[in-house]
């Protein structure tokens, strides 16, 4: 899709928080459209991705402290994690938590539903310039007094 030049004054004067209100919209909304499909929502998709990349090291308390402040829809996480224990996707002990087969295997259907939106929205945009987008971003973030490092 071809984009429409502007001079750099114009774009300089754009309200930033318009433009990145509407993409936080657009990349979240494709994002949740895509785990819907699998009837999970994002902290489904968070949980099994921690899960996933550190078996037995997360307990529902852990969890839910790192994802919390991701969470903007009000969804309660030990519905989330109950919801998965049903499913027969999580396995509970006390040490920790860990995915079965049918786990991993609907995470890895979801990661490609999200790799498929991540393709489109970095589609005509240059590695380099993405790069550039996000540090700019954190620096903003940073600038009004948020944490502007990467999540770990």
């Amino acid at each position: 899709m071809a984009l429409r030049e502007y001079s750099q004054e114009e774009l300089a004067a754009q309200p930033i928080g318009a433009w990145t209100g509407e993409a936080y919209r657009r990349v979240v909304g494709a994002l949740r459209a895509q785990l819907a499909v699998e009837d999970l929502t994002q902290p489904h998709w968070w949980t099994l991705n921690h899960v996933a990349g550190a078996p037995g090291r997360w307990t529902r308390a852990t969890l839910v402290e790192r994802l919390a402040k991701y969470e903007d829809l009000g969804i309660d996480f030990d519905d989330v994690f109950d919801d998965l224990v049903a499913r027969g996707w999580l396995v509970e002990t006390p040490e920790g938590m860990t995915l079965t087969e049918a786990g991993e295997a609907g995470r890895r259907r979801a990661e490609e539903r999200n790799l498929r939106v991540h393709r489109q929205m970095h589609e005509g945009i240059d590695t380099a310039d993405f790069v550039t987008t996000v540090n700019v971003l954190r620096r903003l973030v940073a600038n009004l007094g948020g944490d502007g490092d990467l999540p770990g």
